[in-house]
């Protein structure tokens, strides 16, 4: 899980996206492809917003960033400033054109115009990602409903995702198993990530819930705890990160598709009783949540996105997460999404490293 008080703490490319995905973000990031946006949703995304608060995960903060708090003023135009409104209005209409950097493309930066449907697509064989297994043996993360280590849920998920993506032509997916500490193992995830300049990063973890929901329980002869409560599985991005709009495209991906298994999200983290572990709904049909201070989502190079696989403090959950079932629709849901924000070639490992479309 996201780290929890006592229970512990939790290669730059922007590929082209697939119509599948152009439909799954329609509305939110306009007609581009893996990279493109529209400027004004960038804009609007990447603005300074009020970071949560979260104590039950403070070991995976580093520190609280200064708030933007700039404040918006609504007054009348006066009428002798009408044409000046008029002005202003024609130019916001006519923007001049903006580039956006398409880090699969090295330096280079295209107008938004040109990252159309069908324009970009990633080579598999070269397209590097980083699955990342949350916390450390030293650090095991939360403690499941029978007493066994998140770390080791974390650890035999992640490495069957990693099986499952170079099966499918991604050979350059690296498992990332860190050691120490909490706080020190964070920073040294995201240094060797953004050492081996990857694409994509991916950290893996199961979920618990905060002390207070907590109820006691004995299992096999030892005192343990469990919150039946809540359950489902969570995706996470940070407006921070320096690829926010690319993260996002990857976590929605991510959430359809574990959706799409018959999987359903947890829904605790937008109630009141959550207090401030809290956090902003972004897409409120498929479970993508905002958590700006995680270190592991703020301070990687790449599009970060950490999944929270299901519950282990759910007693019926953990069991579920604990089968191999389980594990295939989690993982075979992860590598679709992967497949998917790659484009539709990302099932070879053949051709150019950038083709063009029509």
């Amino acid at each position: 899980m996201l780290p929890q008080g006592a229970n512990g703490g939790s290669f730059g490319g922007k590929p082209g996206l697939p119509s599948p995905v152009q439909k799954a973000v329609s509305g939110r990031l306009g007609t581009w492809r893996g990279c493109a946006v529209l400027v004004a949703t960038t804009a609007l995304a990447l603005a300074p917003i009020g970071a949560s608060r979260a104590n039950w995960l403070s070991d995976a903060l580093a520190s609280s960033p200064k708030h933007d708090e700039a404040s918006s003023k609504h007054q009348k135009a006066p009428a002798h400033a009408a044409s000046k409104h008029a002005a202003a209005t024609k130019h916001a209409t006519s923007p001049k054109p903006h580039h956006v950097k398409v880090a699969a493309l090295g330096p280079t930066s295209l107008p938004a115009s040109a990252l159309r449907p069908g324009a970009l697509v990633c080579k598999p064989a070269k397209f590097r990602i980083v699955v990342d297994v949350g916390h450390t043996a030293e650090s095991e993360g939360a403690t499941s409903a029978r007493n066994v280590p998140e770390f080791s849920f974390n650890l035999r998920l992640a490495q069957q995702i990693v099986e499952k993506l170079k099966a499918t032509g991604f050979a350059g997916t690296k498992l990332l198993v860190t050691e120490g500490k909490a706080k020190p193992s964070l920073f040294k995830r995201v240094a060797e990530a953004n050492d081996l300049n990857a694409d994509l990063f991916l950290s893996i973890h199961h979920d618990s819930v905060p002390n207070k929901f907590l109820e006691d329980w004995e299992y096999e002869g030892q005192k343990s705890h469990y919150s039946d409560r809540f359950g489902g599985y969570s995706v996470f991005v940070s407006h921070i990160n320096p690829e926010f709009t690319t993260s996002l495209v990857f976590a929605e991906l991510v959430a359809k598709e574990m959706k799409a298994k018959g999987l359903q999200y947890a829904r605790q983290y937008t109630m009141a009783i959550m207090g401030h572990y809290q956090h902003p709904l972004l897409d409120k049909d498929a479970g993508v949540y905002a958590y700006d201070q995680l270190v592991v989502l703020r301070k990687t190079n790449m599009p970060a996105v950490l999944l929270e696989a299901g519950s282990i403090i759910n007693r019926d959950e953990e069991l579920k997460m604990d089968s191999p079932e389980r594990r295939d629709m989690v993982s075979d849901a992860v590598v679709s999404a992967v497949k998917n924000f790659c484009g539709p070639q990302a099932t070879s490992s053949a051709g150019p490293d950038i083709a063009a479309g029509p």
